[in-house]
């Protein structure tokens, strides 16, 4: 995204807290191994309001200042370079990522009480990096000790993270552009497993057919760690060996996506690893999708988060009893929860920077309501693992879940995923075609 994307989200925040000021930690290297670290990558917050790629850096937005943007960043370093990589240094915090004054972030600790001084109120994210905690606490009990009888010092630190979840919440046209790209790029990748799904595969094996496909069409890594479950491992919800062989009768569910540009999608289908469903396997599946295909259809600005799940969860309970695992009215299994072995998480989540994306799903006065701009998965889904009771045997092993990424239009939705087949006749179809 263009540089002043991220200036106008700054601004935005900044005319949110007044004479206050806000300290935004990136994200940090974490060890692997060792002398290994993890790739890294940014802190979805910091990269939302400075588009900037490099660990170890602070941003303070101080929108009573002359100066509102300031940058520590690492500094340019010629060993660095030869051994790891470019860095932007302080001269590139100004010139490409338009910070009014830049530092090192090695002088974090002697610039950073100037820049503080005569606010009274400090904005920050509580679960940020423990040095940038205590360098924080530091300099407020420096300003106590030096000031202590009528002087202006901080006397009030806020979250800012709830400000920041809000604007996130609801996505800007370039955001749903780099949203639909994650999503076309993770299609791709489905096909390939579609495609390569044979009986005596691993689950490993898919995996990599899912991934190279993202990796060849641009994506740098994967929004998250890719699920992709056989049999049983089905009815884990995040399961992550991937390890095991498939075998004839098994399904297969796969949960994964492509990032592209900070942005996931987070797309899950479930199909027979033979090329053919069961009776019983399709049962379920069709219960699956008819309650997936209700809740998309009746979201619009308006309708509250609790309610799209609500209408997704009826048609499931509905199919449970009609498989002859529950009984009783659908009233007495929602208060009850009777349902929740078989079904035990939510209908949708945020989507965006995060697979998890930043936003709140209910206000004091109850679930919060769909709003044009919204981004959200809808993924329900039916479990008969081991734990589940009451489960006739041929619906034992069968995990089911199918997941599409949703936006709230002003009149209604779109099905940004909706390429990505979901019909049991399509899916047979494809299986194994490789060959």
């Amino acid at each position: 995204m263009e540089q002043k994307i991220y200036s106008e989200r700054r601004h935005k925040l900044m005319s949110q807290i007044g004479d206050g000021v806000a300290i935004i930690p990136s994200g940090v290297e974490k060890t692997r191994n060792n002398d290994v670290n993890y790739i890294f990558r940014q802190d979805s917050t910091f990269w939302y309001l400075t588009g900037f790629n490099e660990p170890n850096a602070v941003a303070i937005l101080s929108p009573s200042s002359d100066k509102p943007y300031t940058l520590f960043v690492p500094p340019y370093d010629e060993t660095f370079e030869t051994w790891v990589g470019k860095r932007a240094g302080v001269e590139g915090a100004t010139t490409v990522y338009n910070a009014d004054q830049a530092f090192s972030i090695e002088d974090l600790q002697t610039y950073l009480p100037d820049l503080l001084s005569g606010t009274k109120t400090l904005y920050f994210t509580p679960d940020s990096d423990d040095d940038i905690h205590a360098t924080i606490t530091n300099i407020i009990a420096s300003q106590r000790r030096n000031y202590p009888r009528g002087g202006e010092f901080i006397d009030s630190i806020k979250d800012i993270s709830s400000l920041i979840s809000n604007m996130r919440q609801i996505k800007s046209s370039e955001e749903i552009d780099q949203i639909k790209q994650a999503i076309d790029i993770t299609k791709e990748g489905f096909i390939k497993a579609f495609k390569n799904t044979t009986v005596g595969t691993y689950e490993y094996q898919v995996q990599a057919h899912l991934e190279s496909q993202f990796r060849l069409l641009g994506s740098p890594r994967n929004g998250y760690p890719s699920i992709v479950a056989g049999g049983l491992n089905g009815c884990t919800l995040h399961y992550i060996n991937n390890d095991q062989q498939l075998m004839d009768g098994d399904l297969l569910l796969i949960d994964a996506g492509a990032e592209w540009d900070y942005y996931t999608a987070d797309i899950t289908r479930t199909w027979p690893v033979n090329g053919k469903f069961s009776q019983a396997q399709l049962a379920v599946y069709n219960v699956v999708l008819d309650a997936q295909q209700h809740a998309i259809r009746s979201i619009s600005p308006g309708i509250t988060f609790e309610e799209v799940h609500l209408i997704a969860l009826t048609i499931l309970i509905e199919g449970l009893k009609d498989l002859g695992v529950l009984k009783g009215s659908i009233e007495s299994i929602i208060e009850k929860k009777t349902y929740a072995p078989y079904y035990m998480h939510a209908t949708s989540h945020w989507l965006g920077l995060d697979v998890h994306d930043a936003g709140i799903y209910r206000k004091s006065s109850g679930s919060i309501p769909l709003e044009p701009g919204m981004v959200l998965t809808v993924e329900p889904g039916l479990y008969f693992g081991k734990l589940a009771p009451n489960v006739p045997d041929s619906l034992k092993e069968i995990g089911i879940r199918i997941e599409d990424n949703i936006l709230v239009t002003d009149t209604g939705y779109e099905n940004l995923s909706e390429k990505i087949p979901n019909d049991p006749n399509e899916l047979e179809n494809l299986i194994g075609t490789h060959l």
